[in-house]
């Protein structure tokens, strides 16, 4: 009985252990997860992306400007109104100020005096100098007194001219003409209203003149597209109140630096606006043609990783991650070029997280 005992505890124990390490076994193959599945890639493209991109921009008048009096004043006569088209040198105002013909009748007074006793000591010194020919009848310095008289006469004389043509100089201040051509877009004065320079009587000016024959379209250009504006021809752009047509503008001038707050440069280019169909103030959608961009790598826009390290695409080499600096250029939302040390024949990881680390062992599937 012992020895039955001892043969068919250790047998059962045995067929115990194994249906348990089978249990184990199955369910440890039951728990396993499926494999990963492989991460898509491609290959970035040359010469596939647009080469131009819409951006907003604002129509200005070529020259524009405010128009206050010269000379304290009251309005005399207004000759024009809001809307009127005028030349350059049109009258568009005439003032009056009772006190300016009190001092050109002064200023005249002391020109015609200065005049009379220029012309007296000049006389004098003609007739000192004829009789000095004859020898001992004028002293020498009698002479020269004379002919210092008569110099002194002529500066007093010339004083009296340049105050005389300063009085007349601003007493033509009270007729203001236009300084170029344009358009009256405001007027802020009736006639008998007190005008004067800005602060003296005159917070706002009498007109506000703008050319709007020429317009200035000014565009802030980000700073991603200045390296690759087209800095030569034409440009083309439209505006909301118009649609359906498109208008011509002509690149001109670029300030040569960036904006510290945009991060863009203020780009200017001349519109030639004869049938004033646009206006001053215009929003315009400015269709900017880029170059270079046929040289330019692009992959999606969801392969460029921005990080706190940086811009970054992920290269696959040898099944491992590999993060490549790189600098992000024109985004059309679904496709952004990018520069760095990229080639077209890399293989590049499609949906770039930072969850693949570099340097981290992985399988890439390549997407036609």
């Amino acid at each position: 009985m012992n020895r039955l005992y001892h043969y068919i505890i250790p047998t059962l124990i045995t067929v115990f252990s194994l249906q348990s390490c089978e249990q184990n076994k199955a369910e440890v193959k039951k728990a396993a997860p499926p494999a990963a599945p492989d991460i898509e890639a491609i290959n970035p493209k040359q010469g596939d992306f647009a080469s131009s991109t819409t951006i907003p921009g604002e129509l200005q008048p070529f020259q524009k400007v405010d128009v206050y009096a010269k000379v304290s004043s009251f309005v005399k006569k207004l000759y024009v109104d809001v809307g009127n088209e005028v030349v350059a040198g049109q009258l568009l105002a005439t003032l009056e100020a009772p006190e300016m013909n009190a001092r050109q009748s002064a200023a005249a007074s002391t020109l015609k005096s200065k005049e009379a006793i220029y012309i007296a000591s000049k006389a004098k010194y003609d007739r000192l100098k004829e009789t000095s020919k004859t020898p001992g009848t004028i002293s020498a310095l009698d002479l020269e007194q004379a002919l210092a008289s008569q110099r002194s006469d002529m500066a007093q004389l010339e004083s009296a001219k340049a105050s005389y043509r300063e009085v007349i100089d601003v007493k033509n201040y009270l007729q203001i003409r236009a300084p170029f051509s344009g358009n009256i877009s405001t007027r802020n004065v009736s006639a008998g209203a007190y005008v004067g320079p800005s602060g003296k009587g005159s917070e706002l000016p009498m007109f506000s003149l703008v050319q709007q024959s020429k317009l200035r379209l000014i565009v802030n250009v980000p700073e991603s597209y200045t390296g690759s504006l087209n800095k030569d021809g034409q440009i083309k752009f439209s505006v909301q109140s118009i649609p359906g047509e498109t208008f011509t503008a002509k690149v001109s001038r670029f300030s040569g630096a960036l904006d510290n707050r945009l991060r863009s440069q203020s780009v200017e280019m001349d519109v030639y606006n004869k049938d004033k169909r646009l206006l001053p103030g215009m929003v315009a959608n400015v269709i900017l043609p880029l170059n270079d961009h046929n040289k330019a790598l692009s992959v999606p826009t969801s392969a460029v990783l921005n990080s706190t390290l940086g811009v970054f695409v992920i290269r696959v080499e040898k099944d491992k991650a590999h993060w490549v600096p790189v600098t992000s250029g024109i985004s059309n939302g679904d496709t952004t070029t990018i520069i760095g040390d990229i080639n077209p024949d890399d293989i590049i990881v499609k949906a770039a997280t930072e969850e693949i680390r570099d340097g981290q062992s992985i399988k890439v599937k390549l997407s036609k």
